[in-house]
């Protein structure tokens, strides 16, 4: 293929001169076709065309080196120029598209060109190529930042620890697991699409009518997405750790969410109305109660439950959050206590209420009105021994005495958590809200009142949502052993407590689906792991990995029966994305075109 490139050929043409008759007339341009193969091979994997295009406008036609030495665009048009064979939904632009040129920029012409330019093997190789390199980078960036905000500076016996093998390194298994999930995963749905496409033909009329079951199986129109959702095999190269567990269980969480728009939005949930002729002409709507708000009472029950009885099942960031917000019912050690007794910690409490439980919950025997008697408390209940011996007299209950011993009023302590909590609570949540409109720009410039509006409404009912859920999970634990006989579900009371305090996700029902789902996630997480441990089912091998090939294959059917069952429109385009098809939104694109037809 000839080539402008120019200056790759210098070193070959010396040679030739030293050696003639060692190298023919051939020699040189045989030469100058492998390095035009190398360089073409490295652009065609390393970026497009029109990428290129733009790069040179911006970048590379400023500087005269750079101009010089690097190949013009016509020169890159001709050397990543492929044949344009066996294009299908993902390889080329789509009849979707027709009429939609300008969206993708550029003219028709110029847009054919570049697709016929870039290659579908290519561009998934490309793609794959950005995925690792970027995920590496942010994996970096990440430990530092998060080493950076924990304070951990390096030490001598740091630096003499033994470095980690390069093929061990987490950052890099995961970097190759996402890369190679996405290649994986375009190269089977293309695979998947072709072989649709050749068994659909005429021609294959005879392989269809001796094999009707493969055929009706491989001809469906969700072929290709099943097939190509075991792409999410690639994860099981990264190892197995919290954080794969996570992915499999987001990914588990928005397929199932994608699943239930699909059934909801086609009548299967709530079913029709039936019209006048007694057929069903109008589907019903959601109740005004319905919403996921409804997996909180659920989620915090189980996740309370977990603190207390199986702590090693439940998410320490997530209780060390809790325990920040609660000073009123864990106290810190007073100032001018003795050295020399040790104060209890804040899991020496939980697992003192724990033990409680497990004793039928005993009752409290002041030592101030009882100085002279002994076993005052159990022998498992020591190590809250310095709370409970300065206890107000008049509590009577063991667990109001370790909660709250300064003050024998639970409601009162109640009230007292709100006015600790909420304030700081709401102003950390006004920052962070804030620092989230920040890249809304537009809106605080245009409509500068209503977005401060938003800001402080979310704030304040976000916390409110969080300090009465707080709240009311410490204060039924003193409320259930002031009601309840001792022996009335003495453990289980950890959950109904945290069931109770789920109900305040009422407040923030609207706009609190991220937090109810991300609780909902980690509940779920929790309890598996308890499951685990109890051995109530028993775990199996990679199934974080199957689980996620499982959301894989739900999203891909979801998004081919009905896309817009997915309602962000970031996430129709990902998937677009993935498949090759390009960052487009094509459910959109095809009700633009409907409206284009109708009227012309």
């Amino acid at each position: 293929m000839a080539s402008r490139a120019g200056p790759s050929s210098g070193g070959g043409s010396s040679r030739s001169a030293a050696a003639p008759s060692a190298r023919g007339p051939g020699a040189q341009g045989t030469s100058k076709s492998t390095s035009d193969l190398i360089l073409r091979n490295a652009l065609r994997y390393t970026i497009s065309a029109r990428e290129y295009t733009l790069l040179h406008k911006y970048v590379i036609s400023r500087s005269r080196t750079l101009k010089k030495r690097a190949p013009t665009v016509d020169t890159v048009q001709r050397m990543m120029e492929g044949d344009g064979a066996g294009r299908g939904r993902g390889q080329s632009v789509s009849d979707k598209t027709k009429g939609k040129r300008k969206a993708a920029g550029g003219s028709k012409d110029d847009e054919k060109r570049v697709v016929k330019a870039d290659d579908y093997n290519a561009r998934a190789i490309r793609h794959s190529l950005r995925v690792f390199i970027a995920t590496g980078a942010l994996m970096k960036l990440w430990g530092l930042v998060s080493a950076k905000l924990a304070g951990r500076k390096k030490d001598s016996s740091t630096a003499t620890q033994k470095k980690q093998p390069l093929h061990k390194s987490p950052t890099l298994r995961l970097s190759l697991s996402l890369s190679t999930i996405l290649l994986l995963y375009r190269l089977l749905f293309r695979f998947f699409t072709r072989l649709r496409a050749h068994l659909l033909d005429p021609s294959a009329a005879p392989f269809r009518n001796r094999n009707p079951k493969t055929t009706s199986t491989l001809t469906s129109p969700f072929a290709p997405a099943v097939g190509a959702s075991l792409a999410g095999l690639a994860l099981g190269v990264y190892p197995s750790q919290q954080l794969r567990v996570s992915i499999a269980i987001y990914t588990v969480f928005r397929a199932l969410e994608f699943s239930w728009n699909c059934a909801e939005e086609n009548g299967m949930i709530w079913g029709w109305e039936k019209g006048v002729n007694g057929r069903p002409d109008k589907m019903r709507t959601r109740p005004a109660w319905w919403g996921s708000w409804m997996l909180q009472p659920f989620a915090f029950g189980q996740l309370l439950h977990a603190l207390v009885f199986d702590r090693e099942c439940f998410p320490i960031s997530y209780g060390d959050w809790i325990f920040k917000y609660s000073s009123a019912y864990i106290h810190q050690r007073p100032d001018g206590f003795p050295i020399s007794i040790q104060w209890p910690k804040v899991y020496d409490i939980v697992d003192s209420l724990a033990e409680m439980a497990r004793l039928n919950w005993p009752t409290f025997i002041s030592p101030t009105l009882f100085p002279g008697k002994e076993d005052v408390l159990p022998p498992t209940l020591t190590a809250i021994a310095p709370l409970t011996s300065g206890a107000h007299p008049l509590i009577n209950s063991l667990s109001c005495a370790t909660l709250h011993p300064t003050d024998p009023s639970c409601t009162r302590t109640f009230l007292t958590f709100w006015l600790r909590s909420f304030p700081p609570l709401t102003r950390f949540l006004l920052l962070a809200y804030s620092a989230m409109v920040l890249p809304r720009f537009k809106a605080i410039y245009h409509f500068p009142l209503s977005t401060l509006r938003y800001v402080i409404s979310r704030a304040l009912r976000t916390s409110a949502f969080a300090t009465g859920s707080i709240a009311t999970a410490w204060s039924s634990i003193c409320f259930f052993q002031t009601w309840f006989p001792r022996t009335f579900l003495p453990t289980q009371r950890f959950f109904l407590g945290g069931f109770l305090a789920g109900f305040w996700a009422l407040v923030e029902r609207r706009r609190g689906r991220g937090v109810f789902l991300y609780s909902a996630r980690v509940s779920v997480d929790s309890l598996w792991k308890v499951g685990v441990k109890r051995r109530w089912w028993r775990a199996m091998k990679g199934g974080d990995v199957w689980l996620f090939v499982m959301a894989l294959l739900l999203t891909g059917v979801v998004y081919e029966r009905d896309a817009r069952a997915i309602k962000e429109g970031s996430w129709r385009k990902g998937i677009s994305w993935v498949r090759g098809e390009g960052w487009r939104d094509w459910s959109v694109e095809e009700d633009e075109e409907e409206k284009e037809e109708v009227e012309m």
